[in-house]
C-alpha cells in the first residue's frame, strides 16, 4: 500500500509531494498529461510563497530564473507603492512563469524520492477504514492510505469524493495565450495603454523567446471551457477590443479562464483531501491562485506525514481545513472586490476612486498588501500573544539564518532565554539559540513556519508541544 497518492502534478501537487518526502512518506503522483503542458497561467510568486521557498532551500534557484519587482497595482489594479518597512526580508514580487515554478518544484520532489506516473488519470475512488482504492484510466487499481486531489478547478477527485463546490458560476470569460506578433513592441505598448483605460481585462506583453502573452475578454461564456479557443476566435477578440490583432501568428498555446468563484464545502472526506484549485477557484485578480495552492501544500504536508507516522495528536489533520479554508474564503472575497473595482460602470468606478484615496493612508495600503502577499495571515490557534498563529520573518541567529535552519521541514524551538528544552520531542523539533531580534523569550515554530507558542514558561511550552507534535518520546 502506498502512503499517499497525489492526483495532479501542478505546483500544489509537487510542493505537497516534496513536503511529504521530507518526512519519509511514500508518495506517488498521478498526472493525466504525458508531459508538462507549458501554459503560463500564473506569472509570479508573492512574499509568503517566496518565504516558503527560502525555508525549503529553493529560493536561490527561483531567483536565478525570475525577476524581482517592487510594483503596485496588485489590489484591483490601483497603483500604490509598497511600504518601505514591510515585515519581510523579501519585499518584492518574483516574476517567474508557472512552468518554471513547476519544473523547480518537480525536480525538488523527485530528488527527495517522490514518483510520478504520467499519461493516466483517476477514474474511480473507493474508501474503506484502511484507505482508498484508486481506479486508473489504464485499467489498473492502486491502494493508498490517503489520496489528495490537486487536480484543479474541475477536480475529478472532488467529484468522486462527493465534496460540494458551491459558489458563483462564471459570468465572464477571457482568452489567454502565447503568440508571436509582427507589430513592434512600441506599437503593442501604445495600444495596450489606450485599451486598458477602459478595459482592464485586456493585456499583451512579452513573455520571452520572441513570444507575447495576451489576454483578452471572450465574446461570451462558452459551455465547453475545457476546449482551448480556436486561433481565429482569439485574433477576432483582439481586433474587437484593440482594433488590431498585432499580426499575431504561430500560437504556442491557447486557453480560457473565467470569473467563476467557488469554495469546497469541506477539504476532507475520510481518507481523501483537497488542495490548491481543487479546493478553491476565483478570478485571477491579485495573482493569488498558485500561491494559495503552494501554501495549502505546506500546511497539509507535515500534518499528513505526522498522521501516517503515528505521532499526530488527535485532530491535527483536521486543522488543515480549519486553517486553510478561511484563508481561501478571504481570497475569494478579495477577488470579488477587485473584480468590482475593475468594472467600468459608474458605481464601481466611484468606489474605485474612493479606494485609491484610502490607499494613500499607509495603514490601509499596508493592510491590503499584506493580505494580497499572504504575510498578513494569522491562524486562529487560541489565546496567546499576537505572534501566535503568524509566520516569522527571516532573521539572523547565532547558528545562521532562521529560514536556512528550516530546510528539513521540522519544528523549531527558538530559545532566547537559554532555559527552554525540546527534550522528548527532539526527534520532531529542533532547538536553536535565538537573539534579541526576537521579542519573546521563546518561540515554537511549526514546520510550516507559523508560531505555535510564544512565551517563557515551561508548562505552556509543553502544552504546545503536545498539541502540535504529539506525546513525547520515551
Amino acid at each position: 500500500m502506498i502512503d499517499v497518492i497525489i492526483i495532479g502534478a501542478g505546483p500544489a501537487g509537487m510542493m505537497l509531494a516534496a513536503e511529504l518526502r521530507l518526512h519519509g512518506v511514500d508518495v506517488l503522483v498521478i498526472e493525466r498529461e504525458a508531459q508538462p503542458h507549458g501554459q503560463v497561467r500564473a506569472l509570479g510568486l508573492h512574499v509568503r510563497s517566496i518565504e516558503i521557498l527560502d525555508q525549503r532551500g529553493l529560493l536561490d534557484e527561483m531567483l536565478a530564473h525570475g525577476t524581482q519587482y517592487r510594483v503596485g497595482g496588485f489590489f484591483g489594479g490601483i497603483d500604490k507603492p509598497w511600504p518601505d518597512d514591510l515585515d519581510t526580508a523579501h519585499g518584492y514580487v518574483l516574476g517567474i512563469p508557472q512552468p518554471v515554478t513547476e519544473s523547480v518544484l518537480t525536480a525538488h520532489a523527485l530528488a527527495l524520492g517522490a514518483r510520478i506516473r504520467r499519461a493516466t488519470e483517476a477514474t474511480g475512488l473507493e474508501q474503506d477504514a484502511e484507505g482508498v482504492t484508486v481506479q486508473l484510466s489504464d485499467g489498473t487499481d492502486l491502494r493508498a492510505r490517503y489520496v489528495v486531489g490537486c487536480d484543479g478547478g474541475r477536480s475529478t477527485v472532488r467529484t468522486l469524493a462527493c465534496i460540494g463546490f458551491p459558489g458563483e458560476a462564471a459570468t465572464a470569460e477571457w482568452l489567454l495565450g502565447e503568440v508571436e506578433l509582427t507589430a513592434s513592441p512600441d506599437e503593442v505598448a501604445a495600444v495596450v495603454t489606450r485599451v486598458r483605460q477602459t478595459q482592464r481585462g485586456f493585456g499583451v506583453g512579452p513573455s520571452g523567446d520572441g513570444f507575447f502573452r495576451a489576454v483578452v475578454p471572450a465574446a461570451s461564456v462558452t459551455e465547453h471551457r475545457t476546449e482551448p479557443p480556436a486561433f481565429e476566435e482569439f485574433t477576432a477578440q483582439l481586433r474587437a477590443h484593440a482594433g488590431t490583432d498585432f499580426g499575431a501568428h504561430s500560437p504556442r498555446w491557447l486557453s480560457r479562464f473565467t470569473n467563476a468563484t467557488r469554495l469546497a464545502d469541506r477539504y476532507r472526506a475520510g481518507h481523501v483531501l483537497l488542495a490548491g484549485d481543487a479546493a478553491h477557484v476565483h478570478p485571477p485578480q491579485g495573482g493569488q491562485g498558485l500561491n494559495l495552492g503552494i501554501q495549502d501544500a505546506v500546511n497539509l504536508g507535515w500534518k499528513l506525514a505526522a498522521e501516517i507516522a503515528g505521532w499526530a495528536p488527535p485532530g491535527l489533520l483536521d486543522t488543515y481545513e480549519a486553517e486553510r479554508r478561511p484563508v481561501a474564503d478571504d481570497v475569494l472575497n478579495t477577488t470579488r472586490v477587485q473584480s468590482e473595482l475593475q468594472s467600468t460602470a459608474p458605481g464601481p468606478q466611484a468606489v474605485r476612486r474612493l479606494m485609491a484615496e484610502l490607499m494613500d493612508l499607509d495603514g490601509v495600503n499596508r493592510y491590503l498588501i499584506e493580505k494580497i502577499t499572504g504575510i498578513g495571515i494569522r491562524y486562529d490557534l487560541g489565546p496567546g500573544p499576537d505572534l501566535v498563529g503568524r509566520r516569522l520573518r527571516d532573521m539572523a541567529l547565532p547558528e545562521g539564518r532562521l529560514y536556512a535552519l528550516m530546510h528539513a521541514g521540522r519544528g523549531l524551538l527558538l530559545d532566547r532565554s537559554g532555559q527552554l528544552s525540546n527534550a522528548g520531542w527532539d526527534d520532531r523539533v529542533d532547538r536553536v539559540v535565538a537573539t534579541d531580534e526576537m521579542d519573546a523569550a521563546g518561540v515554537l515554530l511549526r514546520p510550516d513556519g507559523y508560531v505555535a507558542w510564544a512565551g517563557d514558561d515551561d508548562a505552556g511550552l509543553r502544552d504546545a508541544m503536545e498539541r502540535w507534535f504529539g506525546e513525547p518520546s520515551a
